[in-house]
Protein backbone atom coordinates (compact mmCIF):
# COMPACT_ATOMS: atom_id res chain seq x y z
CA UNK A 1 0.00 0.00 0.00
CA UNK A 2 2.66 2.64 0.82
CA UNK A 3 4.98 1.59 -1.83
CA UNK A 4 1.50 2.34 -4.55
CA UNK A 5 1.04 5.55 -2.90
CA UNK A 6 4.89 6.90 -3.47
CA UNK A 7 5.35 5.18 -6.63
CA UNK A 8 1.85 7.03 -8.06
CA UNK A 9 2.02 10.53 -6.70
CA UNK A 10 5.70 10.99 -6.51
CA UNK A 11 5.67 9.65 -10.66
CA UNK A 12 5.82 13.90 -11.65
CA UNK A 13 9.10 14.52 -9.07
CA UNK A 14 11.69 11.64 -10.49
CA UNK A 15 14.01 13.94 -11.97
CA UNK A 16 14.07 16.21 -8.24
CA UNK A 17 14.69 13.12 -6.44
CA UNK A 18 17.44 12.24 -8.94
CA UNK A 19 18.78 15.45 -8.24
CA UNK A 20 18.54 15.42 -4.53
CA UNK A 21 19.71 11.25 -5.00
CA UNK A 22 23.49 13.57 -6.15
CA UNK A 23 23.28 16.30 -4.10
CA UNK A 24 22.86 13.93 -1.03
CA UNK A 25 25.23 11.03 -2.20
CA UNK A 26 27.64 14.40 -2.93
CA UNK A 27 27.62 15.80 0.78
CA UNK A 28 28.09 11.88 2.37
CA UNK A 29 31.30 11.68 0.34
CA UNK A 30 32.24 14.84 1.69
CA UNK A 31 31.84 13.61 4.53
CA UNK A 32 33.27 10.64 4.79
CA UNK A 33 36.15 12.01 3.76
CA UNK A 34 37.33 14.60 6.51
CA UNK A 35 38.21 12.53 8.77
CA UNK A 36 40.92 11.33 6.84
CA UNK A 37 42.03 14.23 6.07
CA UNK A 38 41.88 15.40 9.55
CA UNK A 39 43.81 12.36 10.79
CA UNK A 40 45.93 13.28 7.86
CA UNK A 41 47.09 16.93 9.25
CA UNK A 42 47.07 15.93 12.60
CA UNK A 43 49.99 12.88 11.53
CA UNK A 44 51.98 14.68 8.97
CA UNK A 45 51.39 17.98 9.54
CA UNK A 46 51.21 18.83 13.58
CA UNK A 47 53.38 15.91 14.49
CA UNK A 48 56.16 17.31 11.85
CA UNK A 49 55.36 20.78 12.63
CA UNK A 50 54.96 21.38 9.05
CA UNK A 51 53.07 24.25 8.85
CA UNK A 52 52.52 24.46 5.38
CA UNK A 53 50.95 20.81 4.75
CA UNK A 54 48.64 21.67 7.59
CA UNK A 55 47.39 25.25 5.90
CA UNK A 56 46.81 23.65 2.67
CA UNK A 57 44.99 20.76 3.81
CA UNK A 58 42.79 22.71 6.04
CA UNK A 59 41.79 24.87 3.04
CA UNK A 60 41.02 21.74 1.35
CA UNK A 61 39.30 20.63 4.39
CA UNK A 62 37.61 24.18 4.62
CA UNK A 63 36.73 23.84 0.85
CA UNK A 64 35.13 20.00 1.24
CA UNK A 65 33.21 21.21 4.19
CA UNK A 66 31.44 24.30 2.25
CA UNK A 67 30.63 21.53 -0.68
CA UNK A 68 29.02 19.41 1.89
CA UNK A 69 26.99 22.25 3.53
CA UNK A 70 26.07 23.58 0.27
CA UNK A 71 24.89 20.15 -1.23
CA UNK A 72 23.29 18.99 2.26
CA UNK A 73 21.09 22.79 1.86
CA UNK A 74 20.16 22.62 -1.83
CA UNK A 75 19.02 18.95 -1.11
CA UNK A 76 17.46 19.46 1.27
CA UNK A 77 15.61 22.44 0.26
CA UNK A 78 14.69 20.63 -3.11
CA UNK A 79 13.83 17.40 -1.68
CA UNK A 80 11.01 19.20 1.14
CA UNK A 81 9.73 20.89 -1.70
CA UNK A 82 8.87 17.66 -3.33
CA UNK A 83 7.39 16.16 0.09
CA UNK A 84 5.16 19.25 0.39
CA UNK A 85 4.37 18.92 -3.62
CA UNK A 86 3.61 15.02 -3.19
CA UNK A 87 1.67 15.71 0.08
CA UNK A 88 -0.32 18.25 -1.65
CA UNK A 89 -1.27 16.32 -4.32
CA UNK A 90 -2.11 13.34 -2.69
CA UNK A 91 -4.57 15.64 -0.50
CA UNK A 92 -6.13 16.39 -3.38
CA UNK A 93 -6.48 13.09 -4.91
CA UNK A 94 -8.18 11.90 -1.78
CA UNK A 95 -10.27 14.86 -1.53
CA UNK A 96 -11.63 14.35 -5.40
CA UNK A 97 -12.44 10.26 -4.87
CA UNK A 98 -14.18 11.27 -2.02
CA UNK A 99 -16.18 13.96 -3.82
CA UNK A 100 -17.19 11.20 -6.14
CA UNK A 101 -18.57 8.66 -3.49
CA UNK A 102 -21.93 8.64 -2.95
CA UNK A 103 -23.47 9.40 1.03
CA UNK A 104 -23.68 5.64 1.64
CA UNK A 105 -19.52 5.25 1.28
CA UNK A 106 -19.33 8.40 3.33
CA UNK A 107 -21.43 6.87 5.68
CA UNK A 108 -19.82 3.35 5.74
CA UNK A 109 -16.30 4.96 6.58
CA UNK A 110 -17.95 7.77 8.39
CA UNK A 111 -16.81 11.75 8.17
CA UNK A 112 -14.71 12.77 10.88
CA UNK A 113 -12.65 9.20 9.58
CA UNK A 114 -12.52 10.57 6.03
CA UNK A 115 -11.22 14.03 8.07
CA UNK A 116 -8.76 12.25 9.61
CA UNK A 117 -7.08 10.17 6.34
CA UNK A 118 -7.37 13.29 4.24
CA UNK A 119 -5.39 15.26 6.86
CA UNK A 120 -3.12 13.71 9.24
CA UNK A 121 -3.00 10.16 7.65
CA UNK A 122 -1.81 12.38 5.07
CA UNK A 123 0.27 14.23 6.73
CA UNK A 124 2.23 10.78 7.96
CA UNK A 125 2.99 9.62 4.55
CA UNK A 126 4.42 13.00 3.82
CA UNK A 127 6.73 13.05 6.60
CA UNK A 128 7.86 10.29 5.41
CA UNK A 129 8.96 10.85 2.32
CA UNK A 130 10.50 14.10 3.60
CA UNK A 131 12.60 11.94 5.29
CA UNK A 132 13.92 9.46 3.00
CA UNK A 133 14.64 12.56 1.07
CA UNK A 134 16.87 13.93 4.15
CA UNK A 135 18.11 10.22 5.70
CA UNK A 136 17.14 7.48 3.17
CA UNK A 137 19.83 7.90 0.75
CA UNK A 138 22.48 9.26 3.79
CA UNK A 139 22.19 6.62 6.34
CA UNK A 140 22.94 3.57 4.38
CA UNK A 141 26.12 5.16 2.30
CA UNK A 142 27.70 6.86 5.63
CA UNK A 143 27.25 3.42 7.57
CA UNK A 144 28.54 1.27 4.82
CA UNK A 145 31.08 4.16 3.50
CA UNK A 146 31.76 4.52 7.42
CA UNK A 147 32.78 0.81 8.37
CA UNK A 148 34.97 1.04 4.87
CA UNK A 149 36.78 3.95 6.11
CA UNK A 150 37.37 2.90 9.79
CA UNK A 151 38.12 -0.69 7.86
CA UNK A 152 41.01 1.43 6.10
CA UNK A 153 42.11 2.74 9.02
CA UNK A 154 42.84 0.30 11.48
CA UNK A 155 41.52 -3.53 10.75
CA UNK A 156 42.17 -4.92 13.93
CA UNK A 157 40.37 -2.25 16.13
CA UNK A 158 37.37 -2.59 13.72
CA UNK A 159 36.25 -5.79 15.57
CA UNK A 160 34.16 -3.36 17.67
CA UNK A 161 32.37 -2.72 15.26
CA UNK A 162 30.57 -6.55 15.02
CA UNK A 163 29.64 -5.62 18.29
CA UNK A 164 28.59 -1.73 18.64
CA UNK A 165 26.85 -2.13 15.86
CA UNK A 166 24.40 -5.08 16.32
CA UNK A 167 24.13 -4.07 20.31
CA UNK A 168 22.54 -0.58 19.14
CA UNK A 169 20.47 -2.47 16.12
CA UNK A 170 19.24 -5.00 18.35
CA UNK A 171 18.24 -2.11 21.95
CA UNK A 172 16.76 -0.14 18.41
CA UNK A 173 14.68 -3.06 17.09
CA UNK A 174 13.21 -4.17 20.69
CA UNK A 175 11.95 -0.22 21.22
CA UNK A 176 10.37 0.14 17.48
CA UNK A 177 9.00 -3.98 18.10
CA UNK A 178 6.93 -2.41 21.10
CA UNK A 179 5.89 1.40 19.23
CA UNK A 180 4.70 -0.27 15.71
CA UNK A 181 1.03 -2.55 17.66
CA UNK A 182 0.36 1.21 18.79
CA UNK A 183 1.12 3.69 16.19
CA UNK A 184 -1.54 0.75 14.60
CA UNK A 185 -3.91 1.69 17.33
CA UNK A 186 -3.27 5.42 17.15
CA UNK A 187 -5.08 6.59 14.21
CA UNK A 188 -8.38 4.57 14.76
CA UNK A 189 -8.12 6.95 18.35
CA UNK A 190 -7.79 10.54 16.55
CA UNK A 191 -10.65 9.54 14.43
CA UNK A 192 -12.84 9.10 17.57
CA UNK A 193 -11.42 12.40 18.78
CA UNK A 194 -12.44 13.68 16.01
CA UNK A 195 -15.78 11.94 15.57
CA UNK A 196 -16.78 12.86 19.43
CA UNK A 197 -15.54 16.55 18.86
CA UNK A 198 -17.61 17.33 15.50
CA UNK A 199 -20.79 15.61 17.06
CA UNK A 200 -20.59 17.76 19.97
CA UNK A 201 -20.05 21.00 18.36
CA UNK A 202 -22.58 20.13 15.91
CA UNK A 203 -25.44 18.89 18.75
CA UNK A 204 -23.97 21.74 21.18
CA UNK A 205 -27.65 23.33 21.14
CA UNK A 206 -29.42 19.69 21.72
CA UNK A 207 -26.31 19.04 24.54
CA UNK A 208 -27.12 22.16 26.55
CA UNK A 209 -31.51 22.12 25.81
CA UNK A 210 -30.88 18.19 27.57
CA UNK A 211 -28.38 19.67 30.16
CA UNK A 212 -26.05 16.66 28.95
CA UNK A 213 -22.99 19.20 29.15
CA UNK A 214 -21.35 16.61 32.30
CA UNK A 215 -22.11 13.30 30.14
CA UNK A 216 -20.45 14.27 26.83
CA UNK A 217 -17.15 16.20 28.86
CA UNK A 218 -17.58 12.75 30.44
CA UNK A 219 -17.34 11.13 26.70
CA UNK A 220 -14.76 13.28 25.24
CA UNK A 221 -12.96 12.83 27.91
CA UNK A 222 -12.51 9.11 27.86
CA UNK A 223 -11.75 9.53 24.14
CA UNK A 224 -9.51 12.00 24.64
CA UNK A 225 -7.77 10.22 27.42
CA UNK A 226 -7.21 6.90 25.55
CA UNK A 227 -5.55 9.05 22.70
CA UNK A 228 -3.44 11.00 25.26
CA UNK A 229 -2.03 7.60 26.91
CA UNK A 230 -1.49 5.95 23.84
CA UNK A 231 0.57 8.99 22.46
CA UNK A 232 2.20 8.55 26.22
CA UNK A 233 3.28 5.30 25.70
CA UNK A 234 5.04 5.57 22.72
CA UNK A 235 6.62 9.38 23.74
CA UNK A 236 7.97 6.69 26.39
CA UNK A 237 9.46 4.73 24.18
CA UNK A 238 10.40 7.01 21.55
CA UNK A 239 12.33 8.74 24.87
CA UNK A 240 14.14 5.80 25.10
CA UNK A 241 16.01 5.89 21.93
CA UNK A 242 18.03 8.88 22.04
CA UNK A 243 19.45 7.77 25.37
CA UNK A 244 20.43 4.14 24.07
CA UNK A 245 21.92 5.49 21.28
CA UNK A 246 24.07 7.76 23.68
CA UNK A 247 24.63 4.90 26.12
CA UNK A 248 26.13 2.59 22.92
CA UNK A 249 27.77 5.06 21.29
CA UNK A 250 29.61 6.29 24.47
CA UNK A 251 30.94 2.53 25.40
CA UNK A 252 31.94 2.21 22.32
CA UNK A 253 33.91 5.41 21.81
CA UNK A 254 35.50 4.70 25.54
CA UNK A 255 36.43 1.05 23.92
CA UNK A 256 37.86 2.74 20.56
CA UNK A 257 39.80 5.01 23.18
CA UNK A 258 41.28 1.70 25.41
CA UNK A 259 42.08 -0.62 22.91
CA UNK A 260 43.40 2.26 20.65
CA UNK A 261 45.88 3.92 23.16
CA UNK A 262 47.43 0.46 23.78
CA UNK A 263 47.99 0.22 19.85
CA UNK A 264 49.11 3.99 19.99
CA UNK A 265 51.40 2.80 22.44
CA UNK A 266 52.84 -0.17 20.52
CA UNK A 267 53.29 1.63 17.56
CA UNK A 268 50.78 0.06 15.68
CA UNK A 269 48.55 3.18 15.31
CA UNK A 270 48.97 7.15 15.01
CA UNK A 271 47.09 9.27 16.78
CA UNK A 272 45.56 10.86 13.81
CA UNK A 273 44.45 7.64 12.85
CA UNK A 274 42.62 7.07 16.11
CA UNK A 275 41.20 10.66 15.60
CA UNK A 276 40.08 9.56 11.74
CA UNK A 277 38.60 6.02 13.46
CA UNK A 278 36.49 7.76 16.35
CA UNK A 279 34.79 10.07 13.87
CA UNK A 280 33.90 7.18 11.69
CA UNK A 281 32.46 5.49 14.46
CA UNK A 282 30.52 8.57 15.21
CA UNK A 283 29.46 8.77 11.31
CA UNK A 284 28.74 4.50 11.47
CA UNK A 285 26.28 4.95 14.47
CA UNK A 286 24.83 7.99 13.64
CA UNK A 287 23.90 6.63 10.56
CA UNK A 288 22.33 3.58 12.54
CA UNK A 289 20.27 6.28 14.68
CA UNK A 290 18.68 8.01 11.25
CA UNK A 291 18.04 4.22 9.77
CA UNK A 292 15.78 4.20 13.44
CA UNK A 293 14.12 7.40 13.05
CA UNK A 294 13.42 6.10 9.49
CA UNK A 295 11.72 2.98 11.26
CA UNK A 296 9.83 4.82 13.53
CA UNK A 297 7.77 6.43 10.80
CA UNK A 298 7.57 3.75 8.27
CA UNK A 299 5.22 1.78 10.24
CA UNK A 300 3.19 4.95 11.08
CA UNK A 301 2.81 5.65 7.55
CA UNK A 302 2.61 1.97 6.22
CA UNK A 303 -0.80 2.07 8.51
CA UNK A 304 -1.82 5.51 7.21
CA UNK A 305 -1.25 4.87 3.69
CA UNK A 306 -3.36 1.74 3.94
CA UNK A 307 -6.27 4.05 5.73
CA UNK A 308 -5.78 6.27 2.35
CA UNK A 309 -5.61 3.37 -0.13
CA UNK A 310 -8.82 2.05 1.73
CA UNK A 311 -10.96 5.45 0.15
CA UNK A 312 -8.92 5.76 -3.14
CA UNK A 313 -10.04 1.74 -3.70
CA UNK A 314 -13.39 2.30 -2.88
CA UNK A 315 -15.38 2.54 -5.81
CA UNK A 316 -18.27 5.17 -6.08
CA UNK A 317 -21.36 3.29 -6.09
CA UNK A 318 -22.58 6.17 -8.93
CA UNK A 319 -20.31 5.63 -11.84
CA UNK A 320 -20.26 8.16 -14.58
CA UNK A 321 -21.25 6.18 -17.88
CA UNK A 322 -18.16 5.30 -20.59
CA UNK A 323 -19.61 6.93 -23.19
CA UNK A 324 -22.05 9.60 -22.15
CA UNK A 325 -25.43 10.01 -23.80
CA UNK A 326 -26.59 13.76 -24.50
CA UNK A 327 -30.37 13.98 -24.79
CA UNK A 328 -31.95 14.93 -28.16
CA UNK A 329 -33.86 17.43 -26.74
CA UNK A 330 -34.79 18.97 -22.89
CA UNK A 331 -37.68 18.66 -22.56
CA UNK A 332 -37.80 18.69 -19.01
CA UNK A 333 -40.08 15.74 -18.87
CA UNK A 334 -39.19 13.31 -15.46
CA UNK A 335 -40.16 9.60 -15.79
CA UNK A 336 -40.22 6.86 -13.71
CA UNK A 337 -40.81 3.16 -15.38
CA UNK A 338 -40.95 0.29 -12.74
CA UNK A 339 -38.91 1.71 -10.55
CA UNK A 340 -37.85 -0.36 -7.33
CA UNK A 341 -35.03 0.81 -4.62
CA UNK A 342 -33.60 -1.42 -2.01
CA UNK A 343 -30.69 -0.65 0.25
CA UNK A 344 -27.97 -3.08 0.57
CA UNK A 345 -28.32 -5.70 2.92
CA UNK A 346 -32.35 -4.95 3.65
CA UNK A 347 -34.81 -7.73 3.01
CA UNK A 348 -37.38 -6.00 1.40
CA UNK A 349 -36.84 -2.73 -1.04
CA UNK A 350 -37.99 1.04 0.45
CA UNK A 351 -39.28 1.74 -2.98
CA UNK A 352 -41.45 -0.50 -5.54
CA UNK A 353 -42.91 -0.80 -8.97
CA UNK A 354 -43.10 2.98 -9.27
CA UNK A 355 -44.57 4.58 -12.75
CA UNK A 356 -45.08 7.92 -13.41
CA UNK A 357 -44.38 11.04 -15.58
CA UNK A 358 -43.54 14.83 -14.36
CA UNK A 359 -44.24 16.88 -16.98
CA UNK A 360 -43.10 20.43 -17.50
CA UNK A 361 -45.55 23.28 -16.54
CA UNK A 362 -47.30 20.91 -14.02
CA UNK A 363 -46.19 20.82 -9.92
CA UNK A 364 -46.29 17.22 -9.11
CA UNK A 365 -46.16 16.02 -5.30
CA UNK A 366 -44.70 13.33 -3.07
CA UNK A 367 -46.97 12.85 -0.15
CA UNK A 368 -47.02 10.43 2.51
CA UNK A 369 -46.18 8.81 6.23
CA UNK A 370 -42.78 9.31 6.75
CA UNK A 371 -40.31 6.75 6.20
CA UNK A 372 -42.93 6.16 3.04
CA UNK A 373 -39.51 6.74 0.76
CA UNK A 374 -40.06 10.36 -0.40
CA UNK A 375 -36.60 11.68 -0.19
CA UNK A 376 -35.38 8.74 -1.66
CA UNK A 377 -37.57 8.99 -4.45
CA UNK A 378 -36.48 12.43 -4.86
CA UNK A 379 -32.24 11.28 -5.13
CA UNK A 380 -32.64 9.21 -7.78
CA UNK A 381 -33.54 12.02 -10.01
CA UNK A 382 -30.36 13.65 -9.76
CA UNK A 383 -28.83 9.93 -9.46
CA UNK A 384 -27.28 10.01 -5.80
CA UNK A 385 -28.47 6.68 -5.80
CA UNK A 386 -29.06 4.38 -8.40
CA UNK A 387 -32.16 2.28 -8.82
CA UNK A 388 -32.07 -1.49 -7.98
CA UNK A 389 -34.42 -2.12 -10.66
CA UNK A 390 -36.43 -0.13 -13.72
CA UNK A 391 -35.48 3.31 -14.87
CA UNK A 392 -35.47 6.84 -14.47
CA UNK A 393 -35.88 9.24 -16.83
CA UNK A 394 -35.15 12.97 -17.49
CA UNK A 395 -35.50 14.29 -21.23
CA UNK A 396 -36.31 11.21 -22.19
CA UNK A 397 -32.97 9.64 -21.52
CA UNK A 398 -31.62 7.23 -18.62
CA UNK A 399 -29.96 9.20 -16.07
CA UNK A 400 -27.25 6.12 -15.87
CA UNK A 401 -26.65 6.91 -19.57
CA UNK A 402 -26.11 11.13 -19.04
CA UNK A 403 -23.09 13.08 -17.93
CA UNK A 404 -23.14 13.94 -14.03
CA UNK A 405 -21.91 16.93 -14.39
CA UNK A 406 -24.73 17.50 -17.47
CA UNK A 407 -27.47 15.97 -15.61
CA UNK A 408 -26.84 18.42 -12.45
CA UNK A 409 -26.69 21.33 -14.66
CA UNK A 410 -30.67 20.77 -15.51
CA UNK A 411 -31.31 19.90 -12.07
CA UNK A 412 -32.17 22.12 -8.73
CA UNK A 413 -32.56 20.94 -5.23
CA UNK A 414 -33.30 22.23 -2.50
CA UNK A 415 -33.08 19.62 0.55
CA UNK A 416 -34.40 18.28 3.55
CA UNK A 417 -32.19 20.00 5.62
CA UNK A 418 -30.60 22.64 3.71
CA UNK A 419 -26.87 23.78 4.48
CA UNK A 420 -25.40 26.75 3.74
CA UNK A 421 -21.11 27.38 3.56
CA UNK A 422 -19.36 29.72 5.61
CA UNK A 423 -18.81 32.80 3.69
CA UNK A 424 -21.62 35.16 2.99
CA UNK A 425 -25.16 35.97 1.56
CA UNK A 426 -24.17 36.38 -1.51
CA UNK A 427 -21.25 33.69 -1.84
CA UNK A 428 -24.08 30.85 -1.08
CA UNK A 429 -26.31 32.27 -3.66
CA UNK A 430 -23.42 32.11 -6.19
CA UNK A 431 -22.93 28.67 -5.22
CA UNK A 432 -26.04 27.97 -8.06
CA UNK A 433 -24.85 30.07 -10.45
CA UNK A 434 -21.22 31.69 -10.09
CA UNK A 435 -21.61 34.59 -12.44
CA UNK A 436 -24.94 35.71 -10.77
CA UNK A 437 -24.78 39.42 -10.66
CA UNK A 438 -26.39 41.65 -8.05
CA UNK A 439 -29.83 42.31 -9.13
CA UNK A 440 -30.02 38.87 -10.12
CA UNK A 441 -29.41 37.77 -6.84
CA UNK A 442 -32.34 40.23 -5.00
CA UNK A 443 -34.66 39.01 -7.74
CA UNK A 444 -33.85 35.39 -6.61
CA UNK A 445 -34.52 36.41 -2.57
CA UNK A 446 -37.57 38.34 -4.02
CA UNK A 447 -39.51 35.38 -4.94
CA UNK A 448 -37.66 33.33 -2.33
CA UNK A 449 -39.11 35.63 0.20
CA UNK A 450 -35.94 36.56 1.44
CA UNK A 451 -35.58 39.96 -0.03
CA UNK A 452 -36.69 41.76 3.65
CA UNK A 453 -34.56 40.22 6.38
CA UNK A 454 -31.55 40.17 4.15
CA UNK A 455 -32.16 44.03 3.50
CA UNK A 456 -32.43 44.19 6.97
CA UNK A 457 -29.03 43.37 7.77
CA UNK A 458 -26.47 45.81 8.31
CA UNK A 459 -24.89 44.45 5.17
CA UNK A 460 -27.47 42.85 3.12
CA UNK A 461 -25.65 40.77 0.45
CA UNK A 462 -22.15 40.69 1.99
CA UNK A 463 -23.66 39.67 5.44
CA UNK A 464 -21.72 37.12 6.89
CA UNK A 465 -22.93 33.32 7.32
CA UNK A 466 -21.87 30.69 9.50
CA UNK A 467 -20.69 26.96 9.20
CA UNK A 468 -24.32 25.27 8.43
CA UNK A 469 -25.93 28.60 8.20
CA UNK A 470 -26.48 28.34 12.20
CA UNK A 471 -26.86 32.43 12.20
CA UNK A 472 -29.50 32.45 10.38
CA UNK A 473 -33.31 30.59 11.16
CA UNK A 474 -34.24 27.51 9.67
CA UNK A 475 -36.83 29.47 7.78
CA UNK A 476 -34.58 32.01 6.70
CA UNK A 477 -32.23 29.06 5.51
CA UNK A 478 -34.54 27.65 3.49
CA UNK A 479 -35.46 30.44 1.88
CA UNK A 480 -32.15 30.98 1.04
CA UNK A 481 -31.59 27.42 -0.07
CA UNK A 482 -34.37 28.43 -2.52
CA UNK A 483 -33.03 31.59 -3.97
CA UNK A 484 -29.67 29.56 -4.49
CA UNK A 485 -31.66 26.94 -6.24
CA UNK A 486 -33.98 29.64 -8.02
CA UNK A 487 -30.58 31.21 -9.47
CA UNK A 488 -29.23 28.06 -11.20
CA UNK A 489 -32.50 28.22 -13.48
CA UNK A 490 -32.53 24.25 -13.95
CA UNK A 491 -35.37 22.32 -15.85
CA UNK A 492 -36.61 20.13 -13.35
CA UNK A 493 -36.58 21.99 -9.69
CA UNK A 494 -36.84 19.52 -6.93
CA UNK A 495 -38.10 20.62 -3.64
CA UNK A 496 -37.21 18.21 -0.59
CA UNK A 497 -40.22 19.34 2.41
CA UNK A 498 -38.38 22.62 1.74
CA UNK A 499 -41.33 25.15 2.70
CA UNK A 500 -41.63 23.14 6.56
CA UNK A 501 -40.40 25.91 8.72
CA UNK A 502 -41.82 28.70 7.14
CA UNK A 503 -45.04 29.73 8.25
CA UNK A 504 -48.55 29.32 6.14
CA UNK A 505 -48.72 32.59 5.13
CA UNK A 506 -44.95 33.00 4.08
CA UNK A 507 -45.39 29.65 2.51
CA UNK A 508 -48.15 31.15 0.28
CA UNK A 509 -46.76 33.98 -1.16
CA UNK A 510 -43.29 31.78 -1.62
CA UNK A 511 -45.74 29.51 -3.70
CA UNK A 512 -47.37 32.16 -5.58
CA UNK A 513 -44.24 33.73 -6.49
CA UNK A 514 -42.95 30.63 -7.71
CA UNK A 515 -45.42 29.92 -9.97
CA UNK A 516 -44.13 32.40 -13.04
CA UNK A 517 -40.30 31.73 -12.46
CA UNK A 518 -40.95 27.74 -12.62
CA UNK A 519 -43.69 27.85 -15.46
CA UNK A 520 -41.48 26.15 -17.79
CA UNK A 521 -40.19 23.89 -15.56
CA UNK A 522 -41.01 20.29 -13.66
CA UNK A 523 -41.58 20.99 -10.20
CA UNK A 524 -41.55 18.04 -7.99
CA UNK A 525 -42.23 18.64 -4.07
CA UNK A 526 -42.14 16.55 -1.34
CA UNK A 527 -44.13 17.75 1.76
CA UNK A 528 -45.87 16.57 4.67
CA UNK A 529 -48.55 19.46 4.90
CA UNK A 530 -51.69 19.07 2.45
CA UNK A 531 -52.38 22.71 2.20
CA UNK A 532 -48.39 23.28 0.62
CA UNK A 533 -49.84 20.74 -2.03
CA UNK A 534 -53.43 21.10 -2.52
CA UNK A 535 -52.93 23.14 -5.95
CA UNK A 536 -50.48 20.77 -7.58
CA UNK A 537 -51.64 19.21 -11.16
CA UNK A 538 -50.38 15.60 -9.65
CA UNK A 539 -50.23 14.51 -6.43
CA UNK A 540 -48.54 11.14 -5.95
CA UNK A 541 -49.30 9.12 -2.88
CA UNK A 542 -46.88 7.11 -1.40
CA UNK A 543 -47.40 4.15 1.40
CA UNK A 544 -45.09 1.31 2.58
CA UNK A 545 -42.72 2.53 -0.87
CA UNK A 546 -45.44 2.15 -3.02
CA UNK A 547 -48.00 4.40 -5.13
CA UNK A 548 -51.14 3.92 -3.36
CA UNK A 549 -53.31 6.80 -5.39
CA UNK A 550 -52.42 9.56 -7.78
CA UNK A 551 -54.67 12.70 -8.99
CA UNK A 552 -55.61 15.79 -8.03
CA UNK A 553 -56.31 16.51 -4.26
CA UNK A 554 -60.37 16.35 -5.21
CA UNK A 555 -59.73 13.42 -6.88
CA UNK A 556 -57.46 11.43 -4.03
CA UNK A 557 -59.97 12.77 -1.06
CA UNK A 558 -62.59 11.21 -3.26
CA UNK A 559 -61.06 8.06 -3.94
CA UNK A 560 -57.42 7.40 -1.53
CA UNK A 561 -58.28 6.51 1.55
CA UNK A 562 -54.58 7.16 2.73
CA UNK A 563 -54.53 10.55 1.00
CA UNK A 564 -58.72 11.04 2.86
CA UNK A 565 -56.45 10.11 6.10
CA UNK A 566 -54.11 12.59 6.06
CA UNK A 567 -56.52 15.31 5.38
CA UNK A 568 -58.32 14.16 7.94
CA UNK A 569 -55.86 14.53 10.47
CA UNK A 570 -54.85 17.44 9.24
CA UNK A 571 -57.52 19.37 9.49
CA UNK A 572 -58.69 17.92 13.26
CA UNK A 573 -55.07 19.25 14.36
CA UNK A 574 -55.71 22.50 12.56
CA UNK A 575 -59.34 22.58 14.34
CA UNK A 576 -58.17 21.30 17.71
CA UNK A 577 -55.08 24.26 17.06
Amino acid sequence: MLWRLLRTYLRPYWAQLATVTVLQLAATIATLYLPSLNGDIIDRGVARHDTDYILVHGAIMLAVSAAQIACSLIGVFIGTRVAMAYGRDLREGVFHHVGKLSAREVGKIGAPSLITRTTNDVQQVQMLVMMCTTMFIVAPIMCIGGIIMAVREDLALSKLLLVCIPALAASMGVIIGRMIPRFRAMQPKIDTVNRVLREQITGMRVVRAFVREPREEARFDKANGELTGLALDVGKLQALMFPTVMLVFNASNIAVQWFGSHRVDEGSLEIGALTAYMSYLLQILVAVMMSTFLTIIIPRAAVCAERIVEVLDMEPAIAPPRAPIRPRELTGVVEFRGVEYKYPGASAPVLADLSFVAKPGEVTAIIGSTGAGKTTLLELIPRLSDPTAGTVLVDGLDVRERDLEELWSRIGVVPQRSYLFSGTIASNLQFGNPAATEEQMWAALEIAQGKDFVEAMPQKLESPIAQGGTNVSGGQRQRLAIARALLREPGVFLFDDSFSALDLATEARLRNALKPRTANATVIVVAQRVASIRDAQQIIVLDGGKIVGKGTHDQLVATCPTYAEIVTSQTEEQEAA
